[in-house]
């Protein structure tokens, strides 16, 4: 039943977001809700969790931009039967740790470098500028007029353990976006 919601509210936002439905006072609240729905659509290795019983983690680095929207979506919900918690990063040391990794616009000066230092191969790295998914990162929001949409860099994950759904790839723009423009 929860996976049937999960689906529905990722087909939702889709068909809201190619209708051309406008988001400009909610965008984040979108942007939460995309993040939630990646968790549900993207499969993590074992290995990605210190325990059996570890929580999944979402997790914000830099400024926060979502406020408490992104705990409000993440309240009392299990991932694979793990429960889901929002964590706030002050430095990319424990980046690694998170199972999906926003990353704020107010670290730009520094995602290209740390971006292309980290493997991130247990972790799947989203953002918002144009630039992030050529500096290695898996998932940028983008605006299509009001709507938000999102592009996957497919190269940066298939070096990855992850598994992105194809239900999830139908939605989105793919991009080959080689860090450094090589590999």
């Amino acid at each position: 039943m929860l996976r049937r919601i999960g689906f529905a509210a990722v087909v939702l936002v889709a068909s809201l977001a190619d209708a051309g439905v406008a988001w400009s006072s909610g965008e984040y609240d979108v942007k939460a809700a995309y993040l939630y729905n990646f968790a549900k659509f993207v499969e993590w290795p074992a290995e990605s969790f210190p325990s059996p019983d570890a929580p999944f983690s979402i997790c914000v680095l830099g400024r926060d931009p979502f406020g408490q929207v992104l705990d409000d979506v993440a309240r009392g919900e299990r991932i694979e039967g793990r429960p889901l918690v929002v964590r706030r990063l002050k430095g990319w040391d424990d980046a690694e740790a998170c199972q999906i990794l926003f990353v704020s616009t107010s670290v730009r000066e520094d995602f290209e470098q740390l971006l292309g230092g980290h493997t991130f191969r247990r972790t799947l790295t989203v953002g918002e500028l144009p630039q992030f998914l050529a500096a290695g990162g898996h998932i940028s929001f983008f605006l299509e007029g009001t709507s938000v949409r999102f592009a996957v860099n497919a190269d940066a994950v298939a070096r990855t353990d992850l598994q992105i759904s194809s239900k999830l790839m139908r939605v989105a723009r793919v991009d080959r976006a080689k860090p450094g423009g090589s590999q």
